[in-house]
């Protein structure tokens, strides 16, 4: 099978970026009228912020998760395989970090396909073989073909603009309204709009990831080797200790396999289950024979 453009994935990027940019038309004009000239020091302020979010995604991801990038002489084998992927994916090949922690677990960050970096845990390493690990490299390949990763970093961004207001509405006030309540209208509004924007990501963000279980097979010619690995990763995060949990479920959206968080956590998750996943690859599995 030969790469084909996920149109399915680029509808529903666009639908989504398009829904939050006008959702946020909407906040703007709302937090204007109520809060006043405060806003436009919180635009510049953020306006700011989101530029240096975007183009040192990759290097603040990294040093959130606590990654290394790592060079061919320290990691041989797995600079190899990303560079033989990266070719067949037609991309440039990304940097490569190794984050040390027993989670095995795996993920791309960067702005486009030429500053893109895809990390893996050291508990990855030792967990899978040859191939599986060639599955999970090649499904976080796919996430940088499709600029998931930009789309997914502008989207949260204007999520949590929302959210700190909602969290530090009482800073932002102005003139008659101090003492009245255009405060709260402004941080009902921020709630809203955050409760939207998070539905609206999760619900691409759990389509992105078939996008990439798909792109990864065509890419390696094995859905059944990502099967498998999906299957240990998911296996061994439900022996992690909860403290090692909350620990890295800030960055839950990032990696192959969530993080377990609860009810709640499942029912608002950013990754379809592994078992919906499962299926699919093999059903691709059995597509991709009858070639």
């Amino acid at each position: 099978m030969n790469w084909q453009p996920d149109w399915g994935l680029r509808g529903r990027m666009f639908l989504t970026m398009f829904l939050l940019f006008a959702l946020y038309i909407v906040f703007a004009g709302v937090i204007t009228t109520y809060v006043g000239g405060g806003i436009f020091v919180f635009a510049l302020l953020f306006g700011g912020m989101s530029l240096v979010q975007y183009y040192f995604s990759d290097t603040l991801t990294l040093k959130t998760m606590g990654a290394k990038t790592v060079t061919a002489d320290e990691h041989p084998q797995l600079h190899a395989s990303i560079e033989r992927l990266s070719q067949q994916a037609d991309l440039p090949k990304p940097k490569v970090a190794v984050m040390d922690s027993s989670v095995p677990n795996a993920f791309a960050t960067g702005r486009n396909q030429r500053n893109a970096s895809v990390a893996v845990t050291t508990g990855l390493l030792q967990t899978l073989d040859q191939d599986e690990l060639d599955g999970v490299l090649a499904h976080e390949l796919a996430h940088v073909k499709n600029r998931d990763m930009m789309v997914m970093t502008i989207a949260s961004f204007l999520s949590t603009i929302a959210f700190m207001v909602v969290r530090w509405g009482a800073f932002f006030g102005g003139g008659r309204n101090r003492q009245g309540g255009g405060i709260v209208v402004a941080i009902v509004a921020s709630l809203v709009v955050w409760i939207i924007s998070y539905l609206l990501i999760r619900a691409l963000s759990r389509y992105r990831e078939f996008a990439a279980d798909r792109g990864a097979a065509v890419i390696t010619g094995k859905p059944s080797a990502l099967a498998s690995a999906l299957m240990k990763i998911s296996g061994e995060v439900d022996k992690v200790p909860d403290k090692d949990l909350r620990e890295e479920a800030e960055m839950n959206a990032f990696f192959i396999i969530p993080l377990k968080s609860g009810i709640v956590g499942k029912l608002f998750s950013t990754h379809p289950s592994t078992e919906r996943r499962v299926e699919r690859l093999r059903q691709l599995e059995r597509e991709m024979e009858g070639f």
